[in-house]
């Protein structure tokens, strides 16, 4: 079918506004944020789709899919468009993108029952403020808040903020409905908890556009006591010291909403106020008042133990006034690219990895050691550091984050600057036995690891690609490793 035909054929299933041709929209869809340098330079090396299609219900993206699969036409599902490691990135020649834009109504919120329905591409903040309305939270809240939308947020396993008191949205995600390639429309049912067999939900939850297509979720809810948090900060001596001091709070039975350390270099663009050029530890309480005071005096315990390794406490209110300007709105997006633009730099670049308590400090300072002694291009590295902000009982995450000043061609920033330095955070990860993605998820951009994360279970992630999906319609090149990407990734 050639691009033509394609167009009059989906004119038959929607409405001429349902149906997006317009070229800069489609060369915005064309990649995610993992290239966004490349991109508003106007040197992206990858196709354009031939168009964007929004749907108004799981009957017609059912209809869609079905066009799609019986002539072989790739689809990238997406909502909020905050994607970081290329999911949305297209690597064919004919695809469709799939936006979730009209799918936009909150169906229920249900305060007794404690879970809130609504359509894939509800944006999270609409939801979150319509439930502290009600005196209620979803308690996800990741950096991105303000434009994620909550289809986007499942498909990509997001986690948020304070998740070591919530959970990921694998842990708040009660029910879900999601449409397949051969159109089946599958509901999973808002029940608690039961065992009748695998948790169906993930095969859903994280399989990033390449399964299925999330029309709607139901997610948890929680009573929000805004009034009682606490916040709590100091400097340390070390990333260790702070790592230690986490460990002892969670493995004591406390769940701060927040509980991160950052290491001197990143500490210096967060907590430039009061930083002093060490570590930074950092804790917020929140939730009913009798648990927030258990754990602030879990959180006073922990730091006490570890005292010699506490330089001072900063005033809580400034950890407060950090909290309240962290997350980022499209301005904030849009100034970032224009930055980029005009000083040719790149700020703000992450890798995410996880591990368990006894490694996650190994790989941090191999990782660092490695980065400094190894890449060709550091002394255009203008920070290199990282935080830990998820914790639980067996474990942490780091994120690594890395700025750095771009001498080279657009479309070559990516090959000679992230790339390796992502490379050599995967492998030493790895090579300790954590996990190559927390939360950010493989995309396209860390498929050449996925069987290597996986080892001997990625057996069971192929064959839910070949059953659901076997004409591999469903976002090319997403998490499952395709030798036809490669000229995209090196």
């Amino acid at each position: 079918m050639d691009n033509q035909a394609l167009l009059n054929s989906l004119k038959e299933i929607f409405s001429e506004d349902q149906i997006n041709t317009n070229y800069e929209d489609l060369y915005d869809a064309a990649a995610d944020r993992y290239k966004k340098y490349a991109k508003a330079k106007k040197v992206l090396d990858v196709p354009v789709p031939i168009a964007i299609v929004y749907p108004k219900s799981a009957e017609e993206v059912s209809k869609l899919l079905v066009f799609c699969n019986e002539n072989s036409i790739n689809v990238i599902p997406r909502s909020g468009k905050t994607a970081t490691e290329g999911g949305l990135e297209n690597w064919k020649e004919q695809t469709i993108v799939i936006d979730a834009k009209n799918l936009n109504k909150i169906i229920r919120i249900d305060t007794y029952n404690m879970e809130a329905t609504v359509q894939a591409g509800v944006p999270l903040q609409e939801l979150e403020d319509e439930a502290r309305k009600l005196g209620y939270t979803t308690g996800h809240s990741p950096q991105s808040k303000p434009v994620a939308k909550m289809g986007g947020l499942v498909a990509t396993r997001s986690i948020g903020q304070f998740s070591t008191l919530y959970g990921g949205i694998e842990d708040m995600v009660v029910g879900l409905e999601c449409v397949f390639p051969d159109g089946h429309i599958a509901r999973i049912k808002n029940v608690p908890r039961r065992a009748g067999g695998p948790d169906i939900r993930h095969i859903v939850i994280g399989n990033e556009g390449t399964l299925c297509y999330i029309t709607e979720v139901t997610v948890k809810l929680f009573k929000f006591f805004p009034e009682n948090s606490k916040f709590y900060g100091y400097l340390i001596k070390d990333i260790d010291t702070g790592i230690k001091v986490l460990r002892e709070v969670v493995v004591n039975g406390y769940r701060p909403s927040i509980a991160r350390v950052y290491s001197e270099e990143d500490a210096r663009q967060h907590f430039y106020h009061f930083h002093k050029g060490k570590c930074v530890l950092i804790f917020m309480a929140e939730g009913n008042r009798d648990i927030v005071n258990a754990t602030c005096a879990g959180i006073e315990a922990a730091v006490e133990k570890f005292k010699d390794g506490i330089i001072e406490q900063v005033d809580g209110q400034l950890i407060s006034d950090w909290y309240d300007h962290l997350n980022w709105s499209q301005q904030d997006i849009d100034d970032e690219i224009q930055g980029m633009i005009e000083n040719d730099r790149h700020d703000g670049f992450t890798t995410e990895i996880s591990a368990n308590w006894e490694t996650i400090s190994k790989i941090y300072h191999n990782v660092i050691n490695r980065i400094r002694n190894e890449f060709p291009r550091a002394h255009d590295l203008t920070m290199l550091g990282g935080h830990s902000s998820h914790s639980y009982i067996n474990g942490t995450n780091m994120y690594f984050v890395y700025n750095y000043n771009i001498n080279c061609a657009p479309e070559d920033e990516m090959r000679i600057y992230h790339h390796p330095i992502h490379s050599i955070i995967v492998e030493e990860t790895l090579k300790l036995g954590g996990s190559m993605c927390h939360h950010h998820g493989i995309g396209k951009y860390r498929t050449e690891w996925t069987k290597e994360e996986h080892g001997s279970a990625y057996y069971m992630l192929e064959k839910l690609k070949e059953a659901f999906d076997p004409k591999g319609i469903m976002n090319f090149g997403t998490i499952y490793p395709q030798e036809e990407g490669l000229k995209y990734i090196k």
